[in-house]
């Protein structure tokens, strides 16, 4: 029961944070807000970026889109709100404060995870070069665990700090979700 709990928590805390990233926060400018998705019948649509490796082990940063909403009651009688169920399993929920001027180096991710900014800005930068600035509204799903060390050394992506303060992190683990190769936005 004590996991189910903790599903059900990992489960309502993402889609929480993901209705109201697309209400709220800086996604709302790329985003279809409920109201208007609602009043026009249209889905809502949000944004993620994917680290995700190829099939030669290098990795990559994709921005994808969540677009398949349905529009329900997460605990009746609330009223309806915009949800996609990314996943279903057990999860792992963990704050992090990044200190100023954190560094992480090369490294891959531990897990397949969520990563959401809620506060200050920090950066990913994958094995091809693209780096992407985050901070409060965008959601990043790590998954380069399959990379392979290119000519210099470097596997995964590197990642760190942006500005002069620390940064925190809200990490949604996904502990029975396997990492894939080649299929960048298969959360959608």
């Amino acid at each position: 029961m004590a996991l189910r709990r903790k599903h059900t928590l990992a489960v309502t805390l993402l889609s929480a944070i993901l209705v109201w990233g697309a209400a709220s926060l800086p996604i709302a400018a790329e985003a279809t807000s409920s109201a208007a998705a609602t009043q026009s019948g249209k889905k809502p649509e949000a944004s993620y970026w994917h680290n995700w490796t190829d099939a030669r082990g290098v990795s990559h940063m994709t921005k994808c889109t969540f677009h398949t909403y349905a529009l329900k009651s997460m605990s009746p009688p609330a009223g309806p709100q915009w949800q996609d169920l990314l996943s279903s399993g057990k999860a792992k929920i963990i704050s992090t404060i990044q200190p100023a001027h954190w560094n992480g180096a090369w490294h891959p991710d531990p897990k397949v995870q969520w990563i959401i900014p809620l506060k200050g800005t920090w950066f990913v930068q994958a094995m091809d070069g693209t780096r992407v600035e985050m901070g409060p509204g965008d959601i990043s799903l790590g998954e380069d665990q399959l990379s392979r060390p290119d000519g210099a050394g470097h596997k995964g992506h590197l990642a760190g700090n942006v500005g002069e303060g620390p940064v925190t992190l809200l990490v949604v683990q996904l502990e029975n979700e396997a990492p894939t190769a080649g299929q960048p936005c298969r959360f959608q």
